[in-house]
């Protein structure tokens, strides 16, 4: 295996020209199958906070996790980032980090940003290890609604305490913010959709939306709905915004826990899933 599979903090490991931090709960690659964790335009390993070790205990699986560069403790990234951002880290980093973690089966499980990056790489890459999707909150294309929520961000990181609550989180946080931020507000990146995707997944996907999202409407999940091949599960969470996991954190982790033990029994059994 690639990397050292423990859980301290500091672990790091070197993709496309960069270092990024890393973590890992639960059992290695080759003992169990890896939820793969992919974070918000906001986040890093430390924002998901004790989710990977209650994902590991409930489900069984190894969870690893790395902060994308440009946040938490991984290298920064020059500003402005390309408006295709999401795909490029798609398309040229995850695989790698993957392999770098030794990652024999995988479920992709990403919020946010973290799950249009999922989304395009199980639509875009011919990957056998990946077996399954959960997507939290997923992006395929932008919403007015979701874009003024983006801007009154802007407002609370100038003027207010959101670029302090975030400094805790990220050595860069300037650039962990509008890395972010300026690309969701460019008016070219109003056009951004990334929905085509969906066509090309042929794995099992769980879709987690909360109602009161202000990032993102059900909207995101009929577009899943209306061009999906593959089964697909729904969880629609009355009273959650947009952290499912951390709102209603009891009954994410049950929909979660109940799609893997699902998924790898249709591995071992070669059973229908529906």
């Amino acid at each position: 295996m690639a990397i050292a599979w423990d859980h301290g903090a500091g672990n790091r490991i070197d993709v496309a020209g960069q270092a990024l931090e890393y973590a890992c709960w639960g059992p290695a690659p080759g003992a169990a199958p890896t939820l793969v964790l992919l974070h918000e335009g906001l986040g890093s390993i430390a924002q998901w906070k004790d989710w990977p070790a209650a994902l590991a205990a409930a489900t069984g699986c190894g969870v690893f996790a790395y902060s994308r560069a440009g946040y938490g403790a991984s290298d920064p990234v020059a500003l402005p980032r390309p408006l295709d951002y999401m795909t490029r880290e798609a398309i040229e980093v995850l695989g790698p980090v993957m392999d770098a973690a030794g990652i024999e089966q995988a479920v992709l499980l990403g919020h946010s940003d973290g799950a249009s990056i999922a989304a395009i790489y199980a639509g875009s890459v011919s990957d056998m290890r990946v077996r399954g999707l959960i997507l939290m909150a997923p992006h395929f294309f932008t919403e007015a609604d979701g874009l003024a929520a983006i801007r009154q961000a802007g407002d609370a990181y100038k003027a207010g305490d959101l670029k302090e609550k975030l400094g805790k989180y990220h050595s860069n946080v300037d650039v962990a913010f509008f890395g972010w931020h300026d690309a969701w507000t460019d008016p070219a990146f109003a056009d951004w959709n990334v929905a085509d995707a969906i066509d090309h997944w042929r794995i099992p996907v769980l879709a987690i939306q909360g109602r009161d999202d202000p990032y993102g409407t059900l909207a995101q999940i009929n577009e899943i709905e209306t061009r999906i091949y593959s089964p697909l599960e729904t969880l629609i969470l009355d009273g959650c915004g947009h952290a499912p996991h951390l709102e209603k954190a009891a009954q994410t982790q049950a929909a979660v826990t109940e799609f893997c033990t699902r998924l790898f029994r249709l591995e071992r059994e070669d059973v229908p899933f529906d």
